[in-house]
């Protein structure tokens, strides 16, 4: 077993959720678990497809079926299958979530994707310039215990509250078995960024006590608690986590939707 590969006991529990295998047809076939170990390999060191090891089996394979799986939608229903399976066995904290965003660098190599119309552009891409330069931003809600429920993508100079609709109205978790999916947790903590009337209006009719400290130019919040809100690291230790991965530390991709599939990757990795 390599290095980055997966344990027994992941991809146990990964298998089920995977599509089946094609029966075999004269050519040999690569298993499922040799090829997505191919692709954490290439999410954990930040290489490019074609210098992918000999014993993962030809890069154009793996990356064709990373590409593929992708268009499918089989790494988002991997992942909500995991969350629901954690939810069932009480291993999601609905009482207090998490927001927070970090910007991520982008290679010069990820601009430069072709429009529909055949013009190159960065703005649909979620790609921009901050102050670190050409740059993407990762926003993402948390549970409490530290898992990642959700994310989305936007240019490095976007603003965090512009995220927090998208954030908060996405990440259903399916109840295996009857029940609606829930969405909603009891308290959501943020940081300042997140401080504003029509964030903590938009909170409140959704009965969800917000946990964010108030600027200096706004009037304290007496309901705010300061223990809840030292909890917040949680998101941010999540945020560490998923940069061990230095293809999402580094951006590479020029599609978004790629770039968002690898982080994907990342999330089921931390729920297995």
């Amino acid at each position: 077993m390599g290095r980055y590969d997966l344990t027994d006991a992941q991809w146990e529990r990964l298998e089920p959720h995977l599509p089946p295998e094609k029966p075999w047809t004269g050519r040999p076939n690569h298993s499922h678990r040799r090829i997505i170990n191919g692709m954490l390999w290439i999410a954990r060191t930040g290489a490019p497809w074609r210098d992918l090891p000999e014993r993962y089996g030809a890069f154009g394979t793996v990356a064709s079926r990373f590409y593929r799986w992708r268009r499918a939608g089989i790494w988002q229903r991997i992942l909500e299958a995991l969350q629901a399976r954690a939810d069932r066995q009480g291993r999601v904290d609905w009482s207090l979530h998490f927001v927070d965003s970090t910007i991520v660098r982008a290679h010069q190599h990820a601009a430069g994707a072709r429009k529909a119309s055949g013009k190159k552009g960065d703005r649909g891409e979620a790609l921009g310039h901050s102050r670190g330069g050409f740059s993407t931003k990762i926003h993402i809600r948390a549970e409490g215990l530290g898992k990642p429920v959700t994310f989305t993508l936007t240019g490095g100079e976007v603003h965090d509250s512009k995220a927090f609709a998208t954030l908060m109205g996405s990440g259903w978790i399916k109840r295996l078995g009857r029940g609606r999916p829930r969405l909603k947790p009891d308290r959501l903590a943020a940081d300042k960024a997140y401080s504003s009337g029509v964030i903590r209006c938009a909170l409140r009719r959704r009965h969800i006590q917000p946990v964010i400290p108030t600027k200096s130019n706004e009037r304290p919040d007496p309901s705010f608690d300061r223990n809840a809100y030292r909890e917040r690291n949680r998101v941010e230790r999540l945020i560490n986590k998923l940069k061990q991965f230095r293809r999402i530390a580094t951006r590479y991709e020029k599609r978004a939707a790629n770039y968002l599939a690898m982080i994907t990757i990342a999330a089921i990795l931390l729920w297995l």
